[in-house]
């Protein structure tokens, strides 16, 4: 079966890419720097001669909020007008947790946005909402920094190893569409705050967490179930304490 995913030099896409070869399909990586390009077009419709299913895994380059929404609205709608015109039968995406209940966040307005697209479009499909991956725990972290106190959230997360996400988006790719959503989260929950100041001693990072409740995530005030997927998510087998050791023994 041949496979186009979009994003396919990317975190997750990497990954995916290399599961959906170990079982022996034909898979396009794309993107800009392999010469196919969502929002110009370029190389975009050849690339998906033939194609059977495309999985779209692609971040916007800025997290800006009018930028944001540009990207998906942009990159969605060529991509989907494409799959028509090439007769693709399936449409996989990635897209996160509770995206549609966080209308604050310009992230999470444009993900809306895009999964509307998909939804409009005569495409059947899946999307696939994953909470936060652990690999973006430096990032959280960072985005809370002032001086040496880091001011986050204690809020409740259940965060998933990027493997864990690429692994449902290969089952999801090589199944049947469901027109319809599904959740992946990891196996635990975690005080926000706490699981960053864990991972930041672990790492002997001296920046101290500072609890409050008030405290922005990319913009939002959370909550215990700003986070946390519905009743019954797919749950990935990595835990924390396995993820940090195999991340820390590959550098």
């Amino acid at each position: 079966m041949k496979i186009v995913v979009i994003g396919g030099s990317g975190l997750i896409g990497t990954k995916l890419v290399n599961n959906l070869r170990q079982l022996g399909h034909e898979v396009v990586a794309a993107s800009p720097r392999s010469g196919i390009n969502t929002i110009t077009g370029e190389g975009l419709a050849d690339a998906l001669v033939g194609a059977q299913v495309v999985v779209d895994v692609a971040n916007s380059p800025s997290f800006e909020d009018k930028a944001v929404l540009e990207f998906f609205e942009t990159s969605g709608r060529n991509l989907l007008a494409a799959e028509v015109t090439a007769g693709v039968g399936y449409h996989v995406a990635l897209s996160v947790v509770n995206a549609d209940r966080l209308p604050d966040s310009g992230y999470m307005r444009a993900k809306v946005a895009q999964e509307k697209l998909i939804k409009d479009s005569k495409i059947p499909y899946t999307i696939l909402r994953a909470t936060q991956f652990f690999e973006f725990l430096s990032g959280i972290a960072e985005s809370g920094t002032d001086g040496q106190t880091v001011r986050l959230s204690p809020a409740l997360v259940q965060p998933i190893a990027s493997d864990d996400v690429a692994a449902a988006l290969t089952d999801i790719t090589v199944g049947a569409p469901l027109n319809g959503t599904i959740e992946v989260a990891g196996p635990e929950k975690f005080r926000l705050d706490e699981l960053v100041q864990r991972f930041l001693s672990a790492n002997n990072d001296a920046h101290k967490v500072v609890t409050d409740i008030h405290a922005r995530y990319f913009g939002i005030e959370l909550n215990d179930h700003s986070l946390i997927p519905g009743d019954k998510p797919r749950i990935g087998a990595t835990s924390y304490e396995d993820w940090f050791s195999h991340s820390t023994h590959q550098k």
